[in-house]
């Protein structure tokens, strides 16, 4: 991949990390380790996800296992929803996993909360940092503490069916240069020109996503650093305007089609059916769609991207790696997350499945081994990588309340309860009052 010299270059000024090239760096497993009796060591080790999530981060703790002895890894695995409410009542009940998956809402909220260890005391000695993508390092720091590291890396895009455009007899737009009203026009065409049932546009996933974007383009944030809302009312008002006229216009599923489709999720979006010509989604979830739509969908950057005051898309960790505060063995656990994040072994079976390797080193050397639809978001990746902007800084406490708000609001924006105005209204006051 182009720009990997200058990220290599960029990875050796990391002064939050402690990073220095000279330093010799220790490697991670490859021997017994055990508690300062030499006994037996038990680590917990929780994340979220799908089955073949679960079957392959099993065969890692196997191998991590195999080299370490003493160390025994106890996993502890669920959906995202239930993932959540368990972490919550195992921290507080003083029984949190040593090692666990994080998610970019979350992460500032445990670690105000002191559950999450400062992992910058093991950086770089335990856990190596050098081959880390220094793109999205920052990301897990609070307060110059490091209580998360990213896992991998995807961005949120608009996804294209290029067969139905052809069907419709429209173009696919100029992501480079193409606007709200471009979208919405767009959508409408196809709309028009194809069968019943057939729509312009959906919005698949993470609505606030869409909206930061949008607002990130007009120099403003859904967060400012201090934790209070960054974007103005008139911002939200706009976006929630672009998005009710493609309904409006016919270009996107009346209200009851969007609220069913939005509950279906990946496997029965329009794309599943062969019925939508675009929407939102990850670049992680490429491989999914095109496997549930059986073919060979297009990324494009955001509307705007190019004609507003400065990009609003940036690089995201897919997911973090964080360790408990409460650990009786906080050492054990950073080894264990220096494996995670840097033995060729682990990116072998994870490819892409949690985002882009943030080990440069390894997202390079995985590349041929990744199906087409990787290596597509991959090289989309790339080719935005120029242009893309800094990404935000973490959210503050409450965050995760922000997309389920923003859904419920939209959902009467599009049943006409209430007007775009009265949502932004009641989004600002709703976030504010879940993060003070």
């Amino acid at each position: 991949m182009h720009g990997a010299a200058g990220r290599r270059r960029a990875r050796r000024a990391l002064p939050a990390l402690g990073v220095a090239a000279a330093l010799v760096l220790t490697a991670c497993g490859g021997g017994d380790s055990g508690d300062a009796d030499g006994g037996p060591i038990t680590l917990r080790f929780s994340w979220w996800g799908s089955d073949p999530r679960h079957e392959y981060t099993q065969e890692i703790i196997e191998i991590y296992e195999s080299e370490n002895r003493s160390i025994t890894i106890e996993p502890s695995f669920t959906g995202f929803g239930d993932y959540w409410d368990r972490l919550a009542t195992e921290v507080a009940g003083g029984g949190a996993p040593d090692v666990m998956q994080q998610e970019t809402r979350y992460v500032r909220e445990y670690a105000d909360r002191g559950a999450l260890l400062d992992l910058s005391e093991y950086a770089p000695e335990i856990i190596r940092t050098e081959d880390l993508d220094p793109a999205v390092m920052e990301t897990g720091v609070v307060d110059g503490g490091m209580y998360a590291i990213p896992i991998g890396i995807n961005a949120h895009a608009v996804i294209a069916d290029p067969q139905v455009f052809a069907e419709a007899g429209v173009p696919v737009p100029d992501d480079t240069t193409w606007t709200y009203e471009d979208l919405a026009a767009t959508a409408a065409a196809v709309s028009a020109a194809t069968p019943e049932g057939t729509w312009g546009y959906q919005m698949t996933t993470a609505i606030d996503t869409s909206f930061e974007i949008f607002a990130r383009q007009r120099g403003e944030a859904l967060f400012n650093p201090d934790g209070d809302l960054g974007f103005t009312r008139e911002t939200l008002v706009e976006w929630w305007g672009h998005q009710l006229a493609v309904h409006e216009n016919g270009g996107a599923p009346p209200a009851a089609k969007t609220v069913e489709l939005e509950a279906a999720d990946i496997d029965g979006s329009l794309f599943s059916s062969n019925q939508g010509a675009m929407g939102t989604a990850w670049t992680n979830q490429l491989v999914a769609l095109n496997e549930v739509s059986g073919r060979e969908l297009q990324l494009l950057r955001f509307p705007g991207e190019g004609t507003q005051q400065q990009a609003g898309m940036y690089f995201k960790p897919a997911q973090f790696w964080s360790a408990s505060a409460q650990s009786e063995h906080p050492e054990e656990a950073a080894r264990f997350i220096d494996f995670l994040l840097n033995d060729p072994r682990v990116a072998d079976l994870m490819l892409s499945e949690r985002g882009l390797p943030v080990n440069v080193e390894q997202r390079e050397r995985i590349l041929a081994k990744l199906t087409p639809a990787d290596q597509q978001a991959a090289a989309f990746l790339e080719e935005i990588e120029p242009d893309i902007a800094p990404p935000p800084p973490l959210p503050p406490q409450g965050a995760g309340e922000v997309q389920g708000i923003m859904q419920q609001l939209n959902e009467q924006v599009l049943f006409g309860q209430i007007s775009v105005e009265e949502a932004a209204d009641a989004f600002m006051s709703q976030v504010n009052a879940a993060t003070s």
